[in-house]
């Protein structure tokens, strides 16, 4: 009989302890805007691969490692080549294919529905062996499972999907929010039918000052309308014997972040999209922390 009873109890603490709807988003309400929340993104979201040292990898984490830990925004970046897209940084192949990549992404929400992920998309490198538009391939990849409108969506709308940044030119349009005259090295914003305001000061001269960068950027999320899209990179390279060097920049720069996020006066703060260089699961909860009541 006691055998039986503490079987039993075991049972119910089992069952009491199962985790709630998995992932961040799910205790969000479905009429928030994205723009009303702070987002966890990557940046060069699928480099993990170089020919040298501190080159080009901008990340540790796979795809789904990054989503597992509650990543919602994907820096994507595509070459055009012989009518298929593949993951690229800048001219350097990262062995793998925009279709695989997405094979992930839409297992990943298959398991977790109440989630979306916000996918900036942008051409990379020189085509080769293409025989129609980076827009026109870019299309044959897209289902049901994207939200295209021109809108910052509210959550509701987008549980369960992809919602396109579009960073090409387009000659079908609605495709996406568009982010297509994307300013280089600055801070700037876009305004069409989204607004978009951008931190991407990417050419690092000082760590101090690409630091300034971000936190101003921060400043102006904070004290906004949730009607702006706030797009933040704290990514960034400093060149080092005539050579980009990334984790130079990235070590630093998440160093002060954390110590940001660690600070009991921004742990309500809203922030945006934070898009961050060499991510750990650990800053990435510390930012989607800042979305509780």
């Amino acid at each position: 009989m006691r055998a039986l009873l503490m079987c039993a109890v075991s049972s119910m603490l089992v069952a009491c302890s199962d985790p709630p709807a998995p992932g961040w988003m799910a205790d969000q309400p479905d009429d928030r805007s994205l723009a009303a929340l702070s987002i966890p993104g990557t940046h060069d979201s699928g480099a993990r691969f170089e020919p040298a040292a501190g080159l080009a990898k901008t990340q540790e984490l796979t795809i789904a490692e990054q989503l597992s830990a509650g990543v919602r925004f994907l820096d994507i970046r595509c070459r055009h080549a012989d009518d298929q897209l593949l993951i690229y940084h800048g001219a350097i192949d990262q062995n793998q294919t925009l279709a695989e990549l997405l094979a992930t992404v839409e297992a990943f929400l298959d398991e977790h529905p109440t989630e979306t992920i916000l996918a900036s998309v942008k051409e990379e490198a020189t085509p080769t062996g293409a025989t129609r538009t980076f827009d026109a391939t870019f299309a044959t990849y897209l289902s049901d499972r994207w939200y295209l409108a021109p809108t910052v969506p509210r959550l509701g709308e987008v549980r369960g999907k992809l919602v396109l940044l579009r960073r090409f030119p387009a000659s079908a349009l609605p495709l996406g929010i568009d982010a297509a005259p994307w300013a280089d090295n600055a801070t700037f914003t876009i305004t069409n039918t989204a607004t978009l305001r951008v931190q991407d000061e990417y050419v690092v001269t000082d760590n101090a000052a690409k630091w300034d960068a971000v936190t101003a950027l921060l400043d102006e999320a904070r004290a906004a309308t949730s009607t702006t899209l706030f797009l933040d990179y704290t990514s960034g390279y400093q060149t080092m014997a005539a050579l980009p060097n990334i984790p130079i920049v990235a070590s630093d720069l998440n160093a002060r972040l954390d110590a940001y996020l660690a600070d009991p006066a921004n742990a309500r703060a809203h922030l945006g999209v934070v898009v961050m260089d060499l991510v750990t699961a650990s800053r990435v909860a510390a930012i989607a922390a800042t979305n509780a009541p």
